[in-house]
């Protein structure tokens, strides 16, 4: 079983986290993002407008405008912009059948798949843009230390995987 993020979810999280590592140094422009984490620049301005909507982000207009963070980085969540950018985390098909859980004769795994996502939801939540930015630069410069690796080398970060 995998769990991964939509393509707009996707672009929103890379699109966070190239603003969060730019915070402080004024706004950025969606072009600049969109080189940056290699994502198409048409899609990425609807994924913004969305963010914008959401009070997570601001928009200002014309040549000194660009897109800013609304809170620091600290304060905006992985999980804001994952339901922002894809809706609800939510169980709402049995993962058994199918189709959505009858709550009178409830799955035997549907306690267990709930404690999941509420694990999930709450890691989610406690994970900042900050700590992924930092992640992101340490990443860069070869200092992040993966545990799935066990080492660390130098990434390029242009949003590829």
């Amino acid at each position: 079983m995998q769990v991964t993020l939509g393509r707009r979810g996707d672009y929103a999280v890379r699109a966070m986290v190239d603003l969060a590592r730019h915070h402080g140094e004024g706004r950025r422009k969606a072009r600049e993002i969109a080189e940056a984490m290699d994502i198409p620049q048409r899609y990425l301005t609807q994924i913004l407008a969305e963010l914008v909507r959401r009070g997570l982000l601001a928009a200002v207009a014309g040549p000194d405008g660009g897109y800013s963070f609304t809170r620091t980085p600290g304060d905006v969540s992985l999980l804001e912009v994952v339901e922002a950018a894809e809706g609800p985390i939510a169980i709402d098909r049995c993962v058994l059948r199918g189709g959505p859980c009858d709550w009178e004769r409830i799955c035997p795994l549907h306690p267990a798949w709930s404690r999941a996502q509420g694990a999930l939801v709450r890691e989610l939540a406690a994970t900042s843009f900050a700590e992924l930015a930092a992640a992101d630069a340490a990443l860069a410069a070869g200092y992040f230390d993966s545990p799935a690796a066990g080492h660390s080398e130098p990434t390029e970060r242009r949003g590829r995987r």
